[in-house]
């Protein structure tokens, strides 16, 4: 869907005129002389380690992230916590580390900065964000996060604050069920201007403590030096994993070494392992011995399971995750599959579904035509031969049960200097013969890619566009793929190509002029990250920013680095020193580069909340305050801070119940108790005389429902029966690009030459309305787009269980690839936007039995209440001789909204016995004879006086306005 008006971006190209220089120089200056202007602050970044419980306050130690249970370390300090707005008889327990924060600024000492940062008010800000897991059949579907502010310690004993090693220090909470984790820190607004930074914190399910308390790995031995032979000129290789839920990533193709890389920091840090498999192989005549090598080929990680090729053989590791199972499921040794067959390749499978994960193995020889289609769930892999009966090869041509996706030509197209071509089969094409070498789907737009020599796209699987920007000359090795609009394309050759989903220019990253201008303006900084010697091993994207891995060569020393691939920057660099024009102006020459973008400033407006659409269930924890003067932290007030972080955790897991509390907030029952005494706990605070030398603050301790906007669209959005989501967009065009327009009858009306186009993955399932405002006092635009559900795509099923994926894209007509907006942190691109969009019954939200207003309205209308013997607030009794009027509650976790629920149910005794001790899950049967008005036995539990029944009449079907049970 388009605005009312789809002109072409037309107007007339402005150009910026600077003084007379080398072109080539000033193609660069130009391209960041904003940020040059506005930058007169130092580069300044965050550090995160991971320490052990025991080893807070050690300098220059970073430990492993495999210890999964909570730790009981801290229950004696709350015993001494007397007065304070804690309940003693409650388990207070620890998280086995902490996240250590530092931060380091150009060519300045790491702890003089901290100093400074602590005296001029910096704190850090710490949101750790778990992902849900795989399996939503065993754990609870959720998108949770929480916040904490960061503790100030210094390294005990320190007589003098000019040699103390100072750091900040907050938990490092674990959750069940999640084992991928990203940390953000951020600046509480005072002090040293630090930009935002992520990390990655996973739990390493691959590593274990030897005899001596050594952690080694277990899939292998680590290596520790990486020597020039395993990486220079090694070819470039894809990185596969499941995407957002693999812990730790792994890397093959060391040459005739039975060597990966690993990491569990997507490569802020790595190790090199040499894997204890068995590398043997025995040829046959149906999987003929070609030639044998060491050489680990296709690797591909999950969310508890590495599988590798090696030659034709296959093997996998599960990790230890207690976390994620009952029990420990790890592997001891690697596991040999699919002993029989003659495997070719191992491909990915990006996504899980139906809550488990999957691969796929090609084969040849005998089974050729066959795949291995192998299933992963909670650590156990099953690998099922498909198609059941015949080969893909076999059922071509000859059979009605196969389904042809698409003839590829046998040729590639002519494109006589377009930059696509629609596949009709009526255009002429080249002598070149296409080599298709793979195909890729992005689940949430639908964009279905063919490549090989060529690259082909597609949005509803019948109609390709050839895009004819690739040459045919080269041939695609593999994608890195973002999904969320962006793909990087890696050839044979080892050239990059950067690619826009949904748009038909493709462009040349490496090698390219702006890759020429912008390493040579690296190497003549001397950056670390850059060597005229190099050698990329892999590319891939992480969140939604594209980062090499690349082996650099300096003085016959070798280092192996990540780094952000600049794709912004290096497009701005081609457009200046491609696109512009020397003018002869008196004496001497001026200087002039064409802005292609159709616009100068573009902003979103009018961002609802977000918390309604992202499902983000946000908790907020601060430390105790230290009633001691110089304010540090220490060894004790840390341990507390773990422990109710801990607690914190524990009442939301506990909150997830089939009935509802008084006060809808897991953290109500915490301070129940102690909310009045409050004024008597900040008196005590006031004058130093709290227990433990800590002060434990009640509000800050909290879940927060009211999170603003942060002036971007959301990373993913969930879409509610018929909901919708509103946001606008503010464009100010380039130049005079408005103009008048007569219609027959109508007066004139002013239209815009700067269009937005939205572009719906699945229109049958959601609809998207675009309002224009011309602005014509500010020589703006402002698009209002409304997306919403249309009731039309989804399925009764539990709060998010099998949502449907699919997406909306926004352009800006015109401006793919060449509108970029200058920040702090270097240029972005605007003009296209792309958000997944889920369909369903969103996370976070229950039906809850009311059992408050049940007990109020059954006392009202019996006009009397009998309890048990022995009250339990949360099961109370109903006496069998009263009538009973059940109530419930539709419960919104992540807004804090409640509301009784006004829909049908049926309502079944599915278990019971005489004691709480002895209850059992009845079974079909048993259930039937005890609740339907069909039974013939006399074993009718209970019965009602409404008559409507399901269509068979085997239940009764329940609503708010039933009288009773």
């Amino acid at each position: 869907m388009c605005g009312p008006a789809m002109f072409p971006a037309g107007p007339p190209w402005p150009r910026v005129r600077v003084v007379q220089v080398l072109w080539a120089l000033l193609a660069v200056l130009l391209a960041s002389w904003r940020l040059w202007a506005i930058k007169d602050f130092q580069e300044c970044t965050w550090q995160v380690v991971l320490n052990e419980f025991k080893r807070v306050g050690e300098s220059g130690v970073s430990d492993s992230f495999f210890e999964q249970e909570p730790v009981d370390t801290v229950s004696s300090l709350f015993h001494m916590l007397v007065d304070s707005p804690i309940d003693p008889s409650e388990k207070y327990l620890g998280f086995p580390y902490y996240l250590k924060i530092n931060y380091s600024c150009e060519e300045k000492p790491s702890e003089d900065l901290v100093r400074m940062g602590h005296l001029t008010g910096l704190k850090p800000l710490v949101l750790v964000t778990f992902q849900s897991p795989v399996n939503f059949y065993r754990w609870k579907i959720e998108q949770l996060q929480i916040q904490m502010e960061a503790a100030f310690r210094s390294k005990e004993p320190c007589m003098a604050e000019e040699v103390c090693s100072m750091s900040w220090y907050t938990p490092m909470p674990i959750k069940k069920g999640s084992v991928v984790m990203r940390v953000d820190i951020s600046s509480n607004g005072l002090g040293t201007f630090i930009p935002d930074k992520r990390f990655q914190m996973n739990i390493n399910g691959f590593l274990k403590r030897d005899r001596d308390n050594n952690i080694q790995f277990t899939v292998g031995e680590k290596l520790f030096n990486l020597m020039p032979q395993y990486f220079v000129g090694v070819s470039s290789r894809p990185l596969w994993h499941t995407v957002d839920q693999s812990p730790v990533l792994i890397l093959g193709g060391i040459p005739n070494e039975k060597y990966v890389l690993m990491t569990d920091t997507s490569f802020k840090d790595f190790s090199l392992v040499e894997l204890s498999i068995d590398s043997c192989w025995v040829g046959s005549f149906y999987c003929p011995h070609s030639g044998f090598t060491a050489t680990i080929y296709d690797t591909i990680a999950t969310e508890s399971t590495l599988f590798i090729r090696q030659n034709q053989l296959v093997y996998y590791f599960t990790g230890t995750y207690t976390t994620l199972y009952e029990r420990n499921r790890g592997s001891g040794s690697w596991v040999r599959v699919l002993a029989s067959e003659c495997i070719k390749k191992l491909c990915p499978v990006y996504f899980h579904s139906n809550g488990s994960e999957y691969i796929m193995a090609l084969t040849t020889g005998k089974h050729e035509g066959y795949v291995h289609f192998g299933t992963i769930r909670d650590g156990q892999v099953s690998f099922e031969m498909l198609p059941r009966q015949w080969s893909v090869c076999e059922q071509i041509g000859a059979s009605d049960d196969l389904e042809l996706l698409y003839h590829i030509p046998e040729f590639i197209p002519e494109a006589r200097g377009l930059e696509f071509l629609m596949i009709l089969g009526t255009e002429s094409y080249t002598s070149t013969a296409m080599a298709p070498k793979g195909i890729f789907c992005n689940p949430y737009n639908n964009l279905i890619f063919i490549w090989g020599n060529f690259l082909l796209q597609s949005s509803n699987k019948e109609n390709f566009i050839y895009l004819a920007d690739f040459p045919k000359e080269l041939s695609i090795k593999y994608m890195a793929r973002s999904f969320h609009g962006a793909v990087a394309i890696v050839t044979e050759t080892e050239e990059i190509w950067y690619l826009l989903e949904g748009s038909y220019r493709v462009y040349q990253l490496f090698p390219s002029k702006g890759w020429q201008v912008h390493i040579s303006l690296k190497l003549m900084q001397q950056s670390s990250l850059y060597a005229s010697n190099e050698t990329m091993l892999t590319l891939f994207y992480e969140d939604s920013k594209l980062y090499q891995l690349v082996y650099l060569m300096n003085n016959q020393k070798g280092q192996l680095v990540k780094r952000l691939v600049p794709v912004e920057q290096l497009l701005m660099y081609q457009q200046h020193t491609s696109h512009y024009d020397l003018e002869r102006k008196g004496g001497y020459l001026m200087l002039s580069f064409i802005d292609f973008c159709p616009f100068s400033v573009m902003r979103l407006r009018s961002l609802p909340r977000p918390q309604r659409y992202t499902r983000q269930e946000r908790y907020r924890a601060r430390p105790p305050r230290v009633l001691e003067r110089s304010g540090f932290h220490n060894e004790n007030s840390l341990a507390i801070y773990q422990g109710l972080v801990y607690y914190l955790l524990w009442l939301h897991s506990v909150y997830d119940k089939p009935y509802a509390d008084p006060v809808h907030d897991p953290t109500w029952r915490w301070w129940a108790n102690n909310k009045q005494d409050q004024d008597y706990y900040f008196f005590l605070a006031s004058n130093w005389r709290s227990a433990g030398g800590v002060s434990i603050e009640m509000d800050s301790y909290e879940k927060i429902y009211n999170l603003e906007s942060a002036y971007e669209l959301p990373e993913r959005i969930f879409l509610d029966k018929g909901t919708e989501y509103s946001f606008a967009i503010f464009l100010s065009a380039q130049g005079r690009s408005f103009r008048t327009q007569a219609e027959l009858g109508t007066a004139f009306q002013l239209h815009s030459q700067v269009d937005v186009g939205v572009v719906l993955a699945d229109p049958g399932c959601i609809e998207a309305s675009v309002k224009q405002e011309v602005l014509i006092n500010r020589n703006s635009v402002l698009f209002s787009i409304t997306l919403k559900d249309k009731k039309l795509c989804y399925d009764q099923g539990i709060s998010g269980h099998h949502l449907m994926e699919t997406s909306m894209t926004v352009n800006v007509v015109g401006s793919s690839g060449l509108c970029f907006q200058e920040t702090h942190l270097g240029p972005h691109m605007q003009g296209n936007l792309m958000v997944p969009v889920f369909i369903g019954c969103p996370p976070g939200k229950r039906l809850a039995f009311d059992i408050t207003y049940t007990l109020e309205y059954s006392r009202l209308k019996n006009k009397h209440y009998f309890d048990c013997v022995n009250v339990n607030p949360e099961m109370p009794c109903f006496l069998f001789r009263d009538i009973f009027y059940p109530f419930f509650l539709i419960q919104d976790l992540v807004t804090g909204d409640s509301g009784s629920f006004q829909g049908s149910y049926v309502l079944l005794v599915v278990g019971g016995g005489p004691t709480l001790d002895s209850l059992k899950d009845y079974s079909e049967d048993e259930i039937y004879r005890f609740n339907s008005p069909l039974d013939k036995t006399n074993s009718l539990i209970w019965t009602t006086r409404t008559t409507r029944t399901t269509k068979d009449s085997a239940f009764h079907i329940m609503s708010h306005e039933s009288p009773g049970i």
